[in-house]
Formats: structure tokens, C-alpha cells, sequence
């Protein structure tokens, strides 16, 4: 019973046909990557992580590349792989917390599609990335403020996002998936809804 109800809530969960590409931004926190990996295994597009493959690139993590060379460094590296995964047709795109502060990746992004802020409360962004040692900016005396700090700083910036999707505490990732492409619908020329 429960496996038929399972098919069942699948099948009547929302799909579509990506024409463009989706750029996922927002908060270290936001659920990017996660709810980026199970929109493209809905739409059945490739899935890219801007974060991935410049940790592949160096063969070091971020917090190392951010160690070793510094943030400048890194965030000239994050728009050229940023530039290049766009180049690569439609899919969906996860990017770092601030890649999206950079007016040149946000041009990149809007000529190849839209940009999709994830919009996490502070309060959920801090239980979400609280107990994670792989946040280097986090990596201060009071990482709650830092964390404070940096979403009053960004906040401005993700709102120039072309669409919006408030998460919710309640939210599983499929719940968060639906909320993205029922407001994708929203732009034809980006996804064709196939299930309205």
C-alpha cells in the first residue's frame, strides 16, 4: 500500500522540459546542491556544481584553495568555471554561497537563463551548516555572527535573483523541488511545463 502511494505521489509531482539553464543561488545552507541534484533527476538534464568541479580543477578542497591561495584567488576561478558550465547548455547549476555577488557571473547567468534564489532564513541556514567543518569562511571566533554578517551583507544581492523560492523548515527536498518548478512554470522560456 504504502510503495502504490509512494508511485502514486511521484507520478503527480510536478515536471517539465528544461530549455535553458537554472542557476541555483544563495546562502551556504540553502539546500543548492541537494534540491540542484533532485531538480535535474526531474527534469532529466545534467547536474553541475560550480564548487565540484574547481575542487576537481585543484584537486583540493575549497576550504584548501581558500587556505592556500586566498578568496580572490578562488573567485576568479569560480567565474571561469561558472562561464564554462554555462556554456554547456541546459541543466541545472549549483553554485558557491557567493558566487552570485559578482555582477559578472550574474550577466553569465542571466544571458544563459535564470538565476533561482534558495531563500533560507537565517535561523535554518545556522542549524544547517552549524556542525560542518567544510565552511571556510565560517572558520572565525563567533562563525554564528560571521554567518549573521554574511547574509545581511548578501541578502540585497540575491534578491536581484530572477525568481525566488522561500524553503521552509517543514520542506523535504522533493517538497523543495516541486516549489522550484511550480515557480519556474512562471517562465515558458525556460522550462515547458509537461504535466499542466
Amino acid at each position: 500500500m504504502t510503495e502504490q502511494r509512494d508511485r502514486t505521489t511521484l507520478a503527480a509531482r510536478p515536471k517539465g522540459r528544461l530549455k535553458r539553464a537554472v542557476t541555483l543561488v544563495g546562502m551556504m545552507g540553502s539546500g543548492k546542491t541537494a534540491i540542484g541534484r533532485s531538480l535535474a533527476a526531474r527534469l532529466d538534464v545534467p547536474f553541475r556544481d560550480s564548487d565540484h568541479e574547481i575542487e576537481a580543477a585543484a584537486a583540493a578542497s575549497i576550504a584548501e584553495i581558500f587556505a592556500r591561495d586566498g578568496e580572490s584567488f578562488f573567485r576568479d576561478r569560480e567565474s571561469a568555471v561558472i562561464r564554462r558550465l554555462l556554456a554547456e547548455g541546459p541543466g541545472v547549476l549549483s553554485t558557491g554561497g557567493g558566487a552570485y555577488l559578482s555582477e559578472q557571473n550574474r550577466q553569465a547567468i542571466s544571458e544563459a537563463g535564470v538565476a533561482v534564489w534558495l531563500d533560507a532564513d537565517l535561523d535554518l541556514l545556522w542549524d544547517r551548516v552549524r556542525h560542518k567543518e567544510t565552511r571556510p569562511l565560517l572558520k572565525t571566533p563567533d562563525p554564528k555572527g560571521t554567518l549573521t554578517r554574511l547574509y545581511e551583507e548578501r541578502l540585497p544581492v540575491y534578491r536581484l535573483a530572477d525568481l525566488s523560492v522561500p524553503a521552509k523548515r517543514s520542506y523535504s527536498i522533493e517538497d523543495m523541488t516541486d516549489a522550484v518548478i511550480r515557480t519556474l512554470s512562471g517562465r515558458p522560456d525556460v522550462l515547458e511545463r509537461l504535466d499542466a
